[in-house]
């Protein structure tokens, strides 16, 4: 796992990043991962965890899992939807 990390921190450019994540990932994998990354930014946008599920097709427990990542205090999940958001918002200006 170590020397993934190493390799996806050398990549710096968003299509570099999706055409690795596409070499190692299978489709299904990718599916996960988007979705998973989509519930957590909605319950930071403090949108109802039952409205996610019923939108996203998706388990109540997938949302508590990713609630439960969202309150802890050093969350790097949480750091990373921020950034996010401010990347959206620079680029929509």
């Amino acid at each position: 796992m170590k020397e993934i990390c190493a390799a996806l921190c050398r990549i710096d450019s968003p299509d570099e990043m999706r055409d690795f994540l596409a070499e190692i990932l299978t489709p299904a994998e990718q599916r996960d991962l988007a979705l998973r990354w989509e519930l957590m930014r909605r319950l930071k946008q403090g949108v109802p965890q039952r409205r996610i599920a019923r939108e996203l097709g998706i388990s109540l427990c997938k949302i508590t899992r990713g609630a439960k990542i969202l309150k802890q205090d050093h969350s790097i999940s949480k750091h990373y939807l921020s950034t996010g958001e401010q990347d959206e918002s620079k680029n929509s200006s």
